[in-house]
This record gives structure tokens, sequence and C-alpha cells, in this order.
């Protein structure tokens, strides 16, 4: 079945011309299938539909059919049912982040699309227009023959269109957004909620950076283990003066928590959000736990800013009042699919992303090769580029980090600096400082956002001896 799957995607060009060919001849079978009933008809579609289409593009019959513009790549087939991959765990040999085994279906897709669009060769300039902004799956179509939508002439799907600056509802701006509005570097930080019911851990730790940073990010359960809840986590780190940004992850809820989440956020002083995909659960603390995976971070970002400035639900109801948050996502320009990492951060800035942080940055290089990309498209006058920065105590650390990790880069040679000094943790602490330098001079980098798993000090230390801030007399 796989090898008939990869066959179909190689000749994605040929079945996108027969899909075109069937979509303006099959609408004149309307009148039969209403003179035989709906109902009927598709009971006789639907197991034909589901034989072939499950032989050549493993489809899962989700009811709304979108081969022709995911390059004939079934995206039901990721196991995170991204409908705009890839996430930024796919591995160094391009294989899935969940299944090791499978080559990741975005790669596939992306390799259908250039076909279609007539493309060739490694890093051809995917598109927007190739490969469109998906909406979220509507579940009420499960099972449901898609061929007989397209007789009776309603369209499968619609893609999202681009979010347009003109819908945006004046608001107060808070201090990160003012901060990346300004001409001075932006420098935010990663904490991690703590485990437990008592507060006051987080709240010491999430202070050493008072004075130092614009913003302080809650993770949302990352690498897939359970902590206190970023919206909670969020929320008391506003009560308590600090700025938190509030990680909100796909993986857990479905749209109806996540929209309920983000209104109590918002009502409880948080301004700032950031929206991801989420990890593997199968790698965290619950590998037994069922992911969820309503959405993805493109869809998720369109929904929250519909919120914010259209007043609006996912499901149309008007909001009583909207909330006003600031919106991010992330990027990956350091792993897999390369060149289609562009593509897939355009999509986050069409859906309404304004500011975006980056994985772990440790090879400058693949960073300036993303950027050159990122300001011949200009999105970074269309959004905040803030690179992701940090550090571990030891060679071993960062070596476990970049082959337990999803989507972590850590070149050779920089391990082997590290592993070759008499003091590791001070010899990767500079190493960051000097990333940091070399980030900083890269045109179209807003900010840092330095990260390290409960290393709360070293990374205060390093924000300072890098000049980014300067500690306050008072903190």
């Amino acid at each position: 079945m796989y090898s008939v799957r990869l066959w179909s995607t190689r000749h994605a060009r040929g079945f996108r011309r027969a899909y075109a060919f069937v979509e303006r001849i099959i609408p004149g079978l309307a009148p039969l299938m209403r003179a035989v009933g709906l109902t009927r008809a598709e009971a006789v579609m639907r197991p034909l539909e589901r034989i072939s289409k499950e032989f050549l593009f493993d489809c899962r019959m989700c009811g709304e059919c979108v081969l022709s513009s995911t390059g004939m790549a079934c995206p039901m087939n990721c196991p995170k049912q991204m409908r705009n991959g890839p996430c930024g765990g796919v591995r160094d040999d391009g294989n899935c982040e969940v299944r090791h085994d499978m080559p990741c279906v975005w790669i596939e897709a992306g390799l259908g699309a250039q076909r279609i669009a007539g493309l060739t060769g490694a890093g051809a300039d995917l598109s927007s227009a190739v490969m469109p902004s998906l909406p979220p799956r509507n579940h009420a179509h499960d099972g449901r023959s898609s061929w007989l939508q397209v007789i009776c002439g309603k369209p499968t799907v619609e893609a999202i269109p681009r979010f347009s600056e003109d819908d945006v509802v004046r608001h107060e701006p808070g201090s990160l957004e003012n901060a990346c509005h300004s001409q001075r570097f932006v420098v935010t930080v990663e904490v991690a909620p703590p485990d437990s019911a008592d507060p006051a851990a987080l709240i010491a730790r999430a202070a050493r950076f008072k004075g130092l940073v614009d913003a302080i990010n809650i993770t949302d359960g990352a690498g897939g283990n359970c902590h206190m809840s970023s919206v909670a986590a969020s929320a008391i780190l506003a009560a308590h003066g600090l700025i938190p940004v509030y990680q909100v992850a796909c993986r857990d809820r479905n749209r109806i928590a996540i929209q309920g989440d983000i209104l109590g956020a918002a009502a409880l002083g948080v301004q700032n959000i950031l929206c991801l995909t989420g990890d593997d659960v199968s790698q965290g603390d619950h590998p037994e736990a069922r992911p969820v995976f309503d959405l993805d971070a493109v869809s998720l970002l369109r929904v929250a800013r519909g919120m914010c400035d259209r007043g609006l639900y996912a499901s149309g109801r008007r909001l009583d009042k909207a909330p006003s948050l600031f919106i991010g996502a992330t990027a990956n320009p350091f792993a897999p699919p390369y060149a289609d990492r562009i593509l897939n951060l355009e999509k986050k800035v069409d859906a309404g992303a304004q500011f975006i942080q980056t994985q772990f940055c440790f090879d400058v290089a693949m960073l300036e090769t993303f950027m050159r990309e990122v300001r011949r498209r200009e999105l970074h006058r269309r959004c905040k580029i803030i690179v992701g920065v940090g550090t571990l105590g030891s060679a071993k650390a960062l070596r476990w980090m970049a082959s337990h990790v999803p989507g972590v880069h850590v070149p050779e040679a920089l391990l082997a600096r590290i592993a070759a000094s008499a003091d590791q943790k001070a010899e990767a602490k500079r190493i960051c400082i000097e990333t940091i330098t070399a980030v900083a001079g890269i045109d179209g980098v807003a900010g840092v956002h330095v990260m390290g798993h409960k290393n709360e000090d070293v990374l205060a230390e390093i924000i300072i001896e890098s000049g980014l801030r300067q500690r306050q007399r008072n903190a």
C-alpha cells in the first residue's frame, strides 16, 4: 500500500490533470443523483471511493478531500493529522516524529506539489498558490463521499484566505507588542510550569528575569510531559506583574476547549499567546495518552485572530467581548524539509501570526540561509522573527537533546568543542553568547528567545553577559 502511495505522488501531475477533467464533467451527473436520492447515491459511491482512493493514496475518507492541494499525498496519514504541515519535529532523515519508520507525509506532499506545478529540483520554490492553507477538519464529514459533493457542486474544502491587516481591530498594545514594534532588540525567555500546586517556585524562577526580558514563555506540556497548565501558570505570572506568553498546544484539546482557554487567559490578564501544534505524546511521561490534534498551528492562528479581530468563535457565533492578544507562532529552520520551512512560515504569517519564535539555533549558517529567503519574501516586514538560542550544561546533555527532541539540530563540531573543554558548562555558555552576537547581526532578526530547561540562573547570566540587558539595581 505504501509503495502505491509513493507511486501516486510521483505521478501527481497526471492525477491532478485527471482530477481536473473529472471535476469539469462529473457535475453532469447531479440530476441523476438527485433522482436516485442522495442517501442512496452515497451508499453506492462511498465504498467505490474508499476502495479506489485507499489503494492509490492511502485515503482515510475524511469527507473533505484535499489531495489536489497536497501533492496527491493524503494529509490524514500524518499521525498529527496536520492540514498545513510539516510539523517542527521532522527527523534528520526526513522521517516522521511519531512513526520513526515512515517518511514525513508532508515531504511527500511537497514533492507531489512540485510535480503538479511543473517544478523540479531540490529546493523548488513552492508557494501558497501551489499548497494553500487549509481549514481544520470538519469531523461531521468523516466517512462521507467527497465525490458526491463535487457532483452536487459543493467544494469539499476552501482554502483559508490570507489574513488582511484591514481586519485588525485597534487595541491598547501590551509591553511585548510595544517592544516588537520598537527599534530595540527583543528578548524573551522560556520557563516550564512547575510540577506543583504551589505557585511560589514558579514565581521565584520567573522573577529572576524581571527587568531582563520583554516576556516569559510558559510551555504547554512540552515534550508530551505533564506540568501545571500553561494558562494557569501564565495567569499567575500576570497577577505578579510579569509578562507571560501563554503557549497553546493543539495536541491535548479540541477547538472548543482551546477557545475557552484563550478567553480565560485574556480575562486573567494574559496579553500574548503562542500557537503550537504540539509534540508527540509517545515521547513524554504519559505515552498511553490519546492525542487530539483537532487543529494545527495554522488553523489555530486563524481561529485566534478571528476571536480577537472579528469577535467571533470558529463556529461564527459572536463574542460579547473580544480578547485583546498579541499572537505568535513558531518556525523551525533546522529540520527537514528545509526548503518547505519558508512556505510553512508564510502560511502562519498569512494566517495572522504577529511574531515568530524559532527552535534552538546552534547552526548560524542554516539560520542565515533561512533568513535570506525570509527577506526575499519580506516576511520579516509582516511579523517579528525572534530566534531561539540556549544552552545545556554539557556535550552529553546537548547530544541527548539532539537525539531525543525532534527538530533540534546541534552540529557535531559544536559538540566536539564543548566535549574538549575542561569546563563544559562554561564553554556551552560561551557558545550561546557567541550565537547571540552572530544572530543579532542578521538582517531581519528582531530578537532572541533564550531557552534551557530548569537553567534559569545561567540563562539570566547569558542575557547580562551578552550585553542584551543589564540587571536593574532594585530587581
